[in-house]
């Protein structure tokens, strides 16, 4: 499962495609394996529940790597199955939680595992605090009460540590996409009278070069990074792993879901580090100095127009052009290696994997919920939850999903129509268990009631009050 259906598991399986994500990127040599995992085993990676650093033995990265390469879908190999005891969690004494609370405004900084390792010393030195739950009890109690981990606050930051610069290449065609967006230097003119800058989108492959997808956009957005990227896959299939820079677009949360659900590893360029991601920029050199170069006779440019043509250059100039890095051009490049790419999902898969996984609260009142004011509707089946998962694209909701808590599709919701139920029927609703609900008459009183009125009797006590002579008696 992975981090866009399932957080946790998520998470786990993306800390594991991580470590093992660049053995199926780029196989070591025969015979070199061992110790390529033994050098991972020798690494420090952040824990992705705790953020404590943590290691990991040999053998283990060695089943995780086995585990991704024997299925298409290594993210769902890599994520940790569901324990049986999810959802229950053991009580918290009120003095434990009290310590907690205390020892939470004393150190705000503190982890939550920093926290549960003081709360074990303190439980053994006080027995009034009772029995010390596992972490994940102390966790999940922290998070339902809002005990966050706050920043500590620091001097001056520390100067950032300057490392070396290494030219870099995969072994294998579609191990290893770049790409960016790049905003051309030739403006287009709207039919609104305005002049708009394109934003060229395009993806290339680290080994070949080969250009896997270029279109231009008037905009820099992650709608367009997702359409630009769902092309690519159609055309050539999943890479092994996907670098880019850190813009907003490209890091944005429909992106990154839909990359993780595909079980592509997003590798971003480090901070202030654009020479990470320099063979997309010889791109732009040649779209700048050749192809925008050879509009500039054209008055009346269009988006569809400039889109054509660049599609035209990139497959009969860029792709067959000895390209002098490589030795080759690109597309003989490509066509004499080996390839690491995976079938490609369907139109439909591709479009639902790009979307972000939220909660939204149901209106009881009309069984509707809101995203980004737009109210939809509920079936009658979901209407007696109060909270809802579901899934969605910023830029398209002319529809949602409704999910479960593992991510399996339970319906898809559409937009009010208000227009539509003035004058449609409304059919009868079952009712729930609270309005089926009536107090039966002439039972008597409550079982409690009537039990605790015989051992009163049973004592042989006076009664408990004296009655007034005007009172009725029976």
């Amino acid at each position: 499962m992975t981090e866009a259906r399932d957080p946790v598991a998520g998470r786990w399986a993306r800390l594991r495609f991580s470590i093992v994500g660049h053995l199926l990127m780029a196989p070591p040599p025969r015979g070199e394996l061992r110790a390529a995992i033994a050098a991972l085993a020798r690494r420090e990676w952040r824990h992705p529940v705790s953020g404590a650093a943590v290691r990991f033995g040999v053998s283990t990265i060695e089943r995780w790597y086995y585990a991704a390469q024997a299925q298409q879908d290594p993210m769902s190999a890599l994520s940790r199955r569901r324990r049986r005891d999810a959802g229950r969690q053991r009580a918290v004494s009120p003095a434990l939680a009290a310590a907690v609370e205390a020892q939470y405004r004393a150190h705000p900084s503190w982890s939550k595992q920093l926290h549960h390792d003081n709360l074990v010393v303190r439980a053994a030195e006080d027995p009034a605090l009772g029995p010390m739950p596992s972490y994940a009890t102390v966790a999940r109690f922290m998070r339902a009460h809002g005990l966050q981990r706050q920043p500590r606050r620091r001097g001056a930051r520390a100067p950032r540590p300057r490392r070396e610069v290494r030219s870099y290449e995969v072994s294998r065609s579609h191990a290893l996409w770049h790409y960016d967006f790049h905003a051309g230097s030739r403006k287009l003119l709207m039919s609104s009278g305005h002049w708009v800058a394109p934003q060229l989108f395009a993806a290339i492959d680290d080994h070949s070069r080969l250009l896997c997808h270029a279109q231009w956009y008037l905009s820099e957005s992650a709608r367009s990074c997702a359409h630009g990227l769902q092309q690519a896959f159609l055309k050539h299939g999943l890479p092994r792993a996907i670098m880019s820079d850190r813009g907003s677009a490209e890091l944005a949360k429909e992106v990154r879901a839909g990359l993780c659900e595909l079980g592509i590893l997003l590798t971003p360029t480090a901070p202030y580090s654009p020479h990470q991601n320099g063979k997309m920029e010889k791109v732009w050199d040649l779209v700048e100095g050749q192809l925008l170069a050879m509009l500039e006779g054209e008055d009346r440019l269009t988006l569809p127009a400039l889109n054509e043509t660049t599609l035209v250059w990139f497959d009969r100039i860029y792709q067959r052009r000895h390209h002098q890095e490589i030795g080759c051009s690109p597309m003989e490049r490509f066509l004499q290696s080996e390839s690491a790419s995976r079938p490609c999902p369907p139109m439909e898969a591709l479009k639902s994997a790009f979307r972000i996984t939220d909660r939204r609260r149901q209106r009881r009142a009309d069984g509707t919920l809101s995203v980004q004011r737009v109210r939809f509707e509920v079936p009658a089946a979901w209407q007696h939850m109060p909270e809802l998962r579901i899934r969605y694209a910023r830029w398209d909701l002319s529809e949602i999903e409704l999910v479960d808590e593992r991510g399996t599709g339970l319906a898809v919701l559409r937009p009010l129509d208000k227009a539509a139920n003035a004058g449609r029927p409304r059919r009868p609703r079952a009712p729930t268990p609270a309005e089926e609900a009536t107090p039966v008459a002439g039972e008597g009183p409550a079982p409690l009631l009537a039990r605790l009125m015989r051992e009163f009797a049973s004592t042989g006590l006076p009664p408990a009050y004296l009655p007034l002579d005007e009172e009725e008696t029976p």
